[in-house]
Order: structure tokens, then sequence, then C-alpha cells
């Protein structure tokens, strides 16, 4: 088993904050000691800058990533943005998934992304026949993030309708026949998991429903019973617009949350993601059920759908994630002070997030609400994933560190990262994928040229 170390010139620590002169040790996957006030130790790899524990983007729709700069000039709103995003999904297969999602994720490796939910409803062929394997996309994701060096939650999305209005569920249109599942439950089966509901030692499975607009209530049952069986993380969209609030108020009598929580879909491995249109009872019932509650600020304003209530959230005993959705940016600190920058808003009060607790959100929080609860921290036991941000760039320059890092710095500064032990980044660099923006640029011009 490799040991490794590491001296970090400052490290953000557990019940600490910044540290000085951190010596940090790990044998194989997981660290083993952590030591401050140490000097710079013979054999320990130099870290220049601020380390931080690995970033967890709680949710991603990979590819999403070819719509950036094509859908944000001119006006619109969510559905008409929908329909761009259907024309890309109709043009992929596993081959060309594969490629974009090893671009997309080694770009979060970049950004110090360590592990990813890919929150994952794009199935089968075009027109709705399955692949000869069912799980052919799936596994292409898997694979993707695999050699892109990150984690990956694979959240298996359960997809049946095509809208809901105050008449009750609409049929699959012909652009989302190749999302849906006549028996979501049998191909889930077919991925071949451990019983801890593992793929691969580095990639979990998960559950989502899409939404209340895409699974009918009688219908979540066989997803919730899966993620129980599995201890799995079960996650939704929910409340994103208020288009979906009327809707299922109209047909169900009740909100979103409540009608997830009627199915059994909401608990404590449940996370809730946008959340934005929620009321005091809807988060009330949240936080007593210890659902995460997963906010994607760069997605939620591009699309326009509006200011998540984070803080009442969290106080209501919501752990908040982050995730960058629709890969508008793909950079956890512009969520983490998203999150912030649309209270500040809202409220025309500063300073409402503490930056420990939108830290906890990138990190900690996230990794554990995708089935990951020993990861997100620099501490012994857990997973050896690190984050070096430059306090040396034009942005980060002159400043206190966790503060600067967290409102100035951005993904360009991230220098180097290590994921389960091992040198993914280094000098804002990817070592197992040579070129980056070239794959991306390749990947999405095949799937939109």
């Amino acid at each position: 088993m490799q040991v490794r170390r590491w001296h970090a010139e400052l490290a953000w620590l557990p019940g600490h904050g910044v540290c000085a002169d951190v010596l940090i040790e790990a044998a194989g996957s997981r660290f083993t000691t952590i030591t401050v006030g140490v000097a710079a130790a013979e054999g320990a790899v130099r870290l220049s800058g601020l380390t931080l524990p690995g970033f967890a983007n709680a949710h991603s729709h990979a590819f999403h990533r070819a719509l950036r700069g094509s859908t944000q000039a001119g006006r619109g709103t969510f559905w008409t943005w929908r329909e761009i995003m259907y024309s890309v999904a109709a043009r992929l297969d596993p081959d060309s998934y594969f490629a974009l999602a090893r671009a997309v994720y080694a770009e979060m490796a970049l950004a110090g992304i360590t592990c990813v939910g890919e929150f994952h409803y794009l199935h089968h062929q075009a027109g709705g026949q399955p692949y000869a394997d069912p799980n052919a996309m799936g596994r292409a994701l898997a694979a993707a993030a695999a050699e892109a060096g990150l984690r990956m939650t694979l959240l298996d999305t359960c997809y049946l309708a095509g809208g809901l209005s105050g008449a009750g569920h609409a049929p699959l249109g012909p652009e989302q026949l190749r999302f849906g599942d006549r028996d979501w439950a049998s191909r889930v089966s077919a991925l071949g998991l451990d019983e801890h509901g593992m793929m691969s030692p580095h990639v979990r499975a998960g559950a989502a429903i899409h939404s209340v607009r895409a699974v009918p209530r009688e219908q979540m049952g066989p997803v919730v019973a899966w993620a129980h069986h599995f201890g799995a993380p079960l996650h939704a969209h929910m409340s994103e617009q208020v288009a979906e609030n009327e809707a299922c108020q109209a047909f169900y009598g009740m909100s979103p949350t409540r009608l997830l929580e009627s199915a059994g879909a909401v608990g404590p491995r449940t996370s809730v993601v946008h959340a934005t249109h929620v009321t005091a009872d809807d988060m009330a019932l949240l936080g007593e059920c210890q659902a995460y509650a997963c906010i994607c600020p760069t997605t939620e304003r591009d699309l326009g759908d509006g200011l998540a209530p984070s803080f009442d959230l969290a106080a209501a005993g919501c752990a908040l994630t982050l995730g960058s959705d629709s890969h508008a940016v793909i950079d956890m600190l512009e969520e983490a002070r998203g999150v912030e920058y649309c209270e500040r808003l809202a409220r025309q009060s500063r300073g409402v997030f503490t930056v420990a607790a939108l830290l906890d959100a990138a990190t900690c929080a996230g990794h554990a609400s995708l089935g990951w609860p020993d990861a997100g921290e620099i501490a012994p036991g857990a997973w050896a994933d690190l984050v070096t941000v430059s306090l040396e760039s034009v942005r980060t320059a002159g400043g206190p560190a966790a503060e600067t890092i967290l409102f100035a710095a951005t993904a360009a500064d991230v220098r180097d990262v290590v994921i389960g032990g091992r040198d993914v980044v280094r000098g804002g660099a990817h070592l197992l994928v040579p070129d980056v923006p070239a794959e991306l640029s390749a990947a999405i011009r095949a799937v939109t040229s």
C-alpha cells in the first residue's frame, strides 16, 4: 500500500478552520495522520496556497455541458431551454456520451471536484429502444469518470411521463422516449451491483425520481424500495418552477414536497434538488425528515428560475449541498458564494452564511448526500482528497485565505488535486486527460454540428 505525505502551507481542517504548516499523511486511498505546525518534512510534497478537502458536485447532467454558450443569448424560459436540451440528447450514443462525459469530468477535476453525482436519465436509444446492454449509457458515464480520475455516484433516474397538468400525467413525448423505462427496477438490477450498491470501488449507484412531473406517485414505490434495499441516496428535482407546484397542487391537491413524502421518498438519504419554490410548511417537513437540499445557483440564475430559500432550508434542518447542474460554469467556489449572494439579494443583508457553512456544503455535506460519508474532510480515515487553491493569482493575492478563496477565487485558481491518494491535477494540468479543452471541443462538436 502506497504511503504518501504532503506539507500544506495552509489547510482547512475540521473544527479548526485555516491551519498553518500541516503535514498530511495517507496510506492508499485514506488519510492516516494530520499534524499541525510541522516544518516542511523530507519527502513530503509541498502544497502552496490553501488546501481544502475535495469538492463534491452533488448534481450533474454531463451532456448539458454541450449547451454552454448556445443557450445564454436571447430571451426564454426553462421550458424553451429544455427544447434545445432535447436536441442534444437525441444525438448521443454510448461512444459519444463517453467522450463528452470524460472531458466534462476532467473539467470538474481541474475545478477541484473529486466526486460527482450524475443525475442520469439518458438511458436508451432515440425512440426508446434499449441498447443490447440496457445500461450502456450509465456504464459509459462510469467509465468516463474513472478515466478522468473522479469518484461517482450514478443516480439512475426514473422518468416515466411527459409532464403533469391538472388533468394528470401526459405520455412521454417523442423526444423523451429514450429517457423512459417500462420497468425501471429491472433495468437497474442489471447494473451488477454488490451488496452495498457499488459498481466498482470508485462508483456507487443511487436512485433518482426525475420529478413529480415525470413520475406518477403510484410508480415511485419501486424506486424508493430499491434505495431502501441498498441504503442508497435518493435524489429528486423538486419545486424548480412555479408551474410544477401549480400542476402538482391542481392534480394531487398537495405540494411536490408533500407528494414525495406521501410516497415514502423523503428521508435522511434524500436530496431535493433546487427547492426554489418551497413553502414554510414544505421546509419544516424537509427539515424534520433530515433531507438534503441541493442548491445550484448558477443554473437557477441562468434559467431565471428564482432564488432558492437556502438559509430558511438550512434553518429548518436541511443540510445544504451544491451542484453545477447544467454546467453553465463548473466552479464549486462560484456555486458556494452564489448561495450567499442570492440570500443577500433576497434579504438585502450581508453575511448570511459563514465561510465554514458554505465550505461544508461544497465538501462534507455534498459527499455524504452522494453516499460517501467518509469523504470531504482532511481527517484520519477519510478519503485522501485534496484541493489546493493558489493565493498568488490576481484574484487571490493579498487577502485572508479562506474568505479570499471563497469570495474571489475561481476554478482557474485550483493548482493541485489529489483524489483517493492519487495525483489527478498538478500545477493546474490534468494528468490523465492531456488536453481537456481540445477534448471538450471535439466532443461538443460531435453532438451539436
